[in-house]
């Protein structure tokens, strides 16, 4: 198809000018044979791949089609995911920049209703949403499909597979008979073939023919690895090629978690991406990805669906996908808009009959990758840094320091052998360590990492023990792990003396006070003329003086005749024991040093949890916090109630964050036993 220009497509002043605000001038072959057939009101089939630029091929259209001075939804768009209807929004947004009075509104699960039924009773014009909560605001009467005139099913393959074909049908059924209806899909099974049939009038066919179903500037490479060695052979291939921004998928969420899990102990940037998360956890995510603050996402496919980032370097198939069109949306995440791209395939020798699959169904030959050795992956490495050097040297922003350098120098150290030195720190990661009673440190670069060994399995670092030289945490909130990291590892505090008023007040015997001996005991023996005592200056918040009778001069004389054997033997006789009746007993403990107790309800937005240690092996509500915060790099009060039993406790955590936590503290020890958790 010959190239054509935006403006040789019959498209209004205002929307020229939006397209060429986004920095379009040519369009693409998808927009070049949909918009002039959508500018016309016929129906249309269109099938392209993912990143060819489809959502500008139907956007345009839907912009040109809406009445900006009638208040009412005209054109509706139907997504799959959240993300996919985000991404659609802000191209609609752009694409009706200078075309006053247009509205676009995203509606789906997860976000307030409140701020989607304001925009609704605003005049929203085009409404951008997923099946479920269209549906949703259908049923409560808050949208109206009277006035659509277009109705837009982007990704119509993938909804149908999610199972929303009925809800599909339903949408579909309360518009006018007269709408346009517009199909856009990678792949064109038999199902879709049926809803098109069974929803459109004589619709025209748009393809994009070309003899492979997948971009030609992805470079695909798969591994024959086995499954145990699949995370050593991932960190080799990132560190060989020094990728820094790429997606990694995985075909289950537990699996999502440990890999994230794996990548930060090896000190990558990376985090998660899946359907237990929480729109406003996703949103978090998304953004910190396309502002370059991850290296690597790591996602299942129905949580990927719409991930729309520029220079994305490489897609890992971490798993194999079940479905070989699965794997075309994966890959079209990376080489948009005519940038190369990597898609590295990890593939254990029974799955090798995937691939073959996948070649069959793109017509694409997947070449097979030599997995690189230790060596080859150092010498990577080092290429990087000497580059990163030599690039400092050529710039000369650098701090100089010519009297240390000096200083040694006159040491009889040689020029080569300091810096040798120096970059010896480097590479152990001496230089950087942190100085001590510091929370936070900074994460080593790349080239400062060991590379991932798993050839001689003897030697295989253990990403547990490594974890503080290579890198800290996601957020940066991990303490060092040369520093103490738990409240029993901390060195014990001198106690604190205690005030003369909290002080048990305990009046000792009369006995016990005639018969001491002055020189071996600190108790003043009782005189008669002791009296003066009073005069001892005591703080007036301490002075209580007890009510004493004054001494009886008879009972003093005893005193002189007594010996020590007389007196032990007086206390075991049966006689002595009315002495006891001296004695002011101690009260005991206040209610409020006992165990308190401990409420069972656990709070609605909180899970509780069982672990299997309690107080027969010393633990204390305080090792709980301290180990959850140093585990997993939470703040405190995710940490609710904590029930510390004989030998097993409970604890309330945030239920956002249970299962990681579970994960955390199964492989991790308090107080030198390991732990097991559970929800309780």
């Amino acid at each position: 198809m010959t190239p054509k220009l935006f403006s040789e497509l019959g498209i209004s002043p205002e929307l020229l000018k939006a397209v060429q605000k986004m920095g379009f001038e040519q369009a693409s072959p998808i927009q070049a044979a949909a918009i002039p057939v959508l500018l016309t009101g016929k129906d249309i089939v269109g099938q392209s791949m993912t990143g060819s630029g489809k959502t500008a091929a139907f956007g345009i259209p839907a912009v040109e089609k809406v009445e900006a001075a009638k208040r009412e939804v005209q054109v509706l768009i139907l997504c799959p995911t959240r993300e996919l209807a985000v991404q659609v929004s802000e191209e609609i947004h752009k694409l009706a920049f200078f075309k006053r009075g247009v509205m676009a509104l995203p509606i789906y699960g997860g976000q307030s209703y409140d701020r989607q039924l304001y925009g609704l009773k605003q005049g929203a014009q085009i409404v951008i949403g997923t099946p479920g909560r269209v549906m949703d605001h259908m049923r409560r009467g808050t949208l109206r499909l009277k006035s659509i005139k277009m109705v837009i099913l982007d990704e119509a393959d993938v909804m149908l597979n999610m199972g929303f074909r009925e809800d599909i049908e339903l949408i579909l059924a309360d518009t006018p008979k007269e709408r346009q209806t517009v199909f856009f899909s990678a792949t064109m099974p038999r199902p879709i073939r049926e809803l098109i049939e069974k929803s459109s009038h004589e619709p025209q066919t748009v393809r994009i023919e070309q003899k492979a179903m997948t971009v030609p500037t992805v470079d695909q490479v798969y591994y024959e690895v086995d499954r145990r060695y699949k995370m050593e052979l991932l960190t080799r291939l990132i560190d060989i090629f020094d990728l820094k921004l790429g997606i990694i998928f995985c075909n289950t969420k537990r699996m999502v978690d440990e890999l994230v899990d794996h990548l930060e102990a090896a000190g990558y940037q990376a985090d998660r991406l899946h359907g237990d998360m929480t729109q406003a956890q996703r949103d978090r995510v998304m953004n910190k990805f396309r502002k370059s603050g991850l290296e690597f996402l790591v996602a299942t496919d129905i949580a990927a669906r719409g991930i729309d980032v520029d220079d994305v370097q490489v897609v890992f198939n971490y798993d194999l996908p079940y479905d070989p069109e699965d794997y075309l949306h994966r890959i079209g995440r990376t080489g948009r808009a005519g940038k190369s791209g990597r898609a590295i395939s990890l593939v254990p020798g029974r799955e090798m009959f995937q691939i073959r699959n996948i070649e069959r169904f793109t017509n694409v030959r997947i070449q097979r990758g030599k997995i690189p050795s230790a060596d080859e992956v150092s010498e990577a490495r080092e290429n990087v840094f000497i580059e990163k050097l030599r690039a400092l040297l050529t710039a000369g922003e650098f701090q100089k320091h010519d009297q240390v350098v000096e200083r040694l120098l006159e040491e009889g150290f040689s020029s080569t052998d300091i810096a040798s030195a120096l970059i010896h720190l480097l590479h152990t990661g001496e230089a950087a360590k942190p100085a001590p009673k510091t929370e936070n440190y900074d994460r080593p670069e790349r080239d400062e990492r060991p590379p991932a060994r798993f050839d001689d399995r003897r030697d295989r670092p253990s990403y547990r023990d490594d974890r503080g030289d290579r890198g800290n945490s996601r957020d940066d909130r991990r303490p060092s792990y040369d520093q103490p990291r738990r409240f029993e590892d901390r060195p014990p505090r001198a106690a604190a003396p205690t005030p003369a008023s909290a002080r048990p007040k305990t009046v000792t015997p009369r006995s016990e006070v005639a018969f001491a001996d002055p020189k071996k005991s600190k108790v003043t023996p009782w005189k008669a003329e002791a009296a003066p005592v009073a005069k001892t200056v005591v703080p007036p918040a301490e002075i209580k003086p007890p009510v004493v009778k004054p001494p009886v001069e008879a009972k003093v004389e005893p005193v002189k005749t007594f010996t020590d054997e007389e007196i032990l033997a007086s206390v075991k006789t049966p006689e002595a024991k009315p002495a006891s009746k001296l004695f002011i007993k101690p009260k005991p403990a206040p209610a409020a040093a006992q165990k308190p107790k401990v409420s069972r309800a656990t709070p609605a937005d909180q899970t509780r949890l069982w672990m299997s240690l309690g107080e027969a092996q010393g633990i204390t509500p305080i090792d709980i916090v301290n180990t959850v915060a140093g585990e997993t790099g939470l703040p405190g009060k995710v940490v609710g109630t904590v029930d510390v039993r004989e030998k097993h406790l409970f604890v309330d955590v945030a239920s956002e964050h249970a299962n990681s936590i579970i994960a955390k503290l199964n492989r991790a020890e308090i107080k030198g036993h390991k732990v097991k958790v559970k929800v309780a």
